[in-house]
């Protein structure tokens, strides 16, 4: 038990030195765009459908479930509001990071353990190139800024998915649904929803970057800092979701 905390200790340590070597290289130059284009391509156009199966997914269950839910109690009308407000604070952000998590930072993290494991990383360093400067930092600005793009895909197709079953099983019109989806989301709900997408796609590549920096033991070793990679990604982005969002509630409320 005490060799299981200090490993972790030991791993949370390693990662904060990873950050602080990641961010030295963020703010200064050279940056290689060309590798941020195409990872822009890898992890956003990769990653599109997806985003759209989640949300029209997403919308037409929540829908279902509040629907019939609050039928009971004559709440029928609320279920737009409802089912839009989660959609954006939480579902969409949530579900997508999670999905990408699973595809981008898997794929990442076998990558950079198969660079690892064959000493090409060690061989950018013999060159003088920094390893952090050409192979993480263009997979961290990418997928900071295009994971925030997937998440408001899967919030309109939530959005579509929804007023598809209020109009078919609950005789809602198209132009009501709109108007209280429009009436309900605040401008807040969606920056705080971009802003949570953002820092979930820090996270997932910083994680998947710092493991494939130290994988060893060979191809058995690459599988295994893929599932780390999915593993503490996915539980780092639900802890990291709770303390977000009382920090938004404290800033926007």
């Amino acid at each position: 038990m005490k060799n299981n905390f200090q490993k972790v200790f030991l791993t949370i340590g390693e990662i904060c030195y990873f950050i602080r070597d990641v961010s030295r290289c963020l703010f200064t130059k050279p940056f290689y765009f060309h590798r941020f284009i195409e990872q822009c391509l890898v992890i956003g156009a990769g990653s599109l459908s997806l985003s759209i199966a989640i949300g029209l997914v997403t919308g037409l269950v929540m829908t279902l479930q509040f629907g019939y839910g609050l039928a009971k109690f004559g709440g029928i009308l609320y279920v737009p509001a409802i089912v839009s407000l989660s959609i954006v604070r939480e579902l969409a952000p949530i579900f997508t990071s999670l999905l990408v998590a699973g595809r981008v930072g898997s794929s990442i993290s076998a990558e950079m353990s198969a660079m690892n494991v064959t000493q090409q990383i060690d061989a950018l360093r013999a060159l003088g190139t920094s390893p952090i400067r050409i192979l993480v930092i263009p997979r961290l600005i990418a997928c900071v800024l295009t994971l925030p793009l997937l998440a408001t895909l899967a919030a309109f197709m939530g959005f579509i998915g929804g007023q598809l079953i209020a109009l078919t099983e609950f005789d809602l019109p198209a132009g009501f649904y709109l108007n209280k989806v429009l009436q309900t989301i605040k401008i807040n709900d969606i920056t705080g929803s971009l802003i949570k997408c953002s820092i979930f796609g820090a996270i997932i590549v910083i994680l998947a970057c710092y493991r494939g920096f130290k994988t060893k033991d060979g191809t058995k070793g690459v599988g295994n800092a893929s599932t780390w990679v999915v593993v503490t990604s996915s539980i780092s982005i639900l802890v990291s979701d709770f303390f977000l969002t009382k920090l938004l509630i404290l800033i926007f409320h």
